[in-house]
Formats: C-alpha cells, structure tokens, sequence
C-alpha cells in the first residue's frame, strides 16, 4: 500500500514540474506556485488562471542563449536575431553628450531607475492590454540599434510612429508614478501596474496626467510628439517586468494566454 501510494507521489510531481522552460528575449513565463513554494516568497507578478495561480517571470534580453535558473524551474532563453535598426540624428549634440548633458542624463537615468524599483501590491495587475496609440510600428523590441553609424545597446522597446497629437492611452490600468521631461525621452510617463509590472512613454508632445493619478484601461495620458532625441513623432514604449524590459508586443498577442500557460 505505501509503495503504490510512493509511486502515485513519484507521478503526480514528475507530472507537475518540468525540467525546464524555453522562451524567447523579452517574452514572460509563468510558473505555478503549487510547484514552486518558495516563490510565493519573491517580489513577482503573481496571476490566476483557470484557478490556478501562476508566477509570471521575465525571459530577460539576451543576445546568447543562456538559462536563468533564478527561480525552480530552469529557464532556458533563445538564440535570437532581432536584426538592426540604423537611425540619423541631424543634432549630433544628442549624440555627442557635452559633460553637462551627460551629467543631466545619468541624473535622469537614476531617477528613472528608482522609479523601476517600486513593488506595489495595492494594484491588480492585468495581462489584458491593448496598444496604447493607433499608428505604424516603425521600430521593433530586440534590435541591434546604430545611432549616425555608431552601435549603441539594443532597442529594447516598441516604437510607434504616429500624427502629432496622436491620443495615447493608458494600456492597462495603472497609477501614474513619475512625470518629467528629460533629455533623451522628452516628455515622459511611468505607469505601475502593479506587482513588478511597469511601463513607459517616450517623446510626448503633451502629457494630460499628474503623478499619483489613477487610471483605467484607455484613459488618454498624452499625445504622440517629437520631443527629446528622435528622428520623427512616435510613441517610444516599454513594459518592464521585475525590472527587466520585455516585448511589448508579447502583451498584444491574441494568443497571449494560450503561449503563456501551455507549457503547464
């Protein structure tokens, strides 16, 4: 009797766990917390599903494959090739930094990466997002970017062109966290949605928001411009996920829960 329940045991975890998890640079993985109990101790994006509650995890940017074994289950990233995205800035002072430039970015830097350490609970996170403005995506998540010919790090981003005062829309509710404008992005907007769940709006021309507003799924925060380093009026957006950027896009896809919990 207790060898067959020993065996029944063996099976249903065996059945339970998985080796290991592939995923592409920037797509999200979900893991059960049945399976995994210590993760319940971390700061991630915690999700329900078909009643099953589920640790969503970044697959980080790589140019390699490698396996971040961060978590219980082994996750394996993707060899992938983005491709490149070769750009000309006419101002070469917004790529030639003066010191006192360069001192105002890495300022901004900073406060933007304070901003990306915040871990609220008091927002439920969705996975329901729609795409914050209607245009031409002109610039994918992942490549290789050359600004005047010079490699710089990869686009880890959405880019959307779009009219000047284009509406933008919030994608998913969210609270407004930091407002400015700054050197790079121009006018700028973080929205925390919650648990790790974070993004960004770049180069506005117009921002209709305060800090600490709170917003519903297509709420306008602000329209589309031209300002701070860029070539032409878009929409620069970032998701960030446990502080890692992930493809926007992954959020879009109409088949977003089938990929994300298949695996389980």
């Amino acid at each position: 009797m207790h060898y067959k329940i020993f065996l029944f045991l063996v099976f249903f975890i065996s059945s339970e766990l998985k080796s290991e998890i592939f995923a592409d640079p920037g797509e999200m993985v979900a893991i059960k917390t049945s399976t995994c109990p210590g993760i319940k101790n971390k700061e991630v994006f915690f999700y329900t599903f078909n009643k099953i509650e589920y640790a969503i995890i970044p697959s980080p940017f790589s140019k390699n494959s490698r396996v971040m074994d961060t978590y219980c289950v082994p996750v394996k990233i993707n060899k992938k090739d983005f491709g490149e995205s070769r750009i000309t800035i006419l101002d070469v002072s917004k790529v030639n930094l003066s010191e006192e430039d360069s001192q105002r970015a890495y300022k901004e830097s900073q406060l933007i990466r304070s901003s990306l350490n915040i871990y609220s609970t008091d927002i439920r996170p969705s996975l329901k997002f729609i795409s914050p403005v209607d245009g031409i995506i002109s610039s994918r998540y992942g490549k290789q970017r050359y600004i005047n010919d010079q490699p710089r790090s990869p686009h880890l981003a959405l880019d959307i062109a779009a009219a000047e005062g284009t509406k933008i829309i919030a994608p998913a509710p969210g609270k407004v966290i930091l407002i400015g404008d700054f050197f790079y992005s121009g006018n700028y907007l973080i929205l925390d949605h919650g648990f790790g769940l974070i993004s960004s709006y770049s180069h506005m021309s117009k921002i209709h928001v305060q800090t600490d507003d709170y917003l519903n799924q297509g709420d306008v925060i602000g329209e589309v411009g031209s300002t701070g380093r860029v070539t032409g009026p878009h929409l620069h957006w970032s998701v960030y996920l446990g502080k890692h950027r992930i493809n926007p896009e992954s959020l879009l896809a109409e088949n977003l829960f089938e990929k994300l919990f298949n695996w389980s």
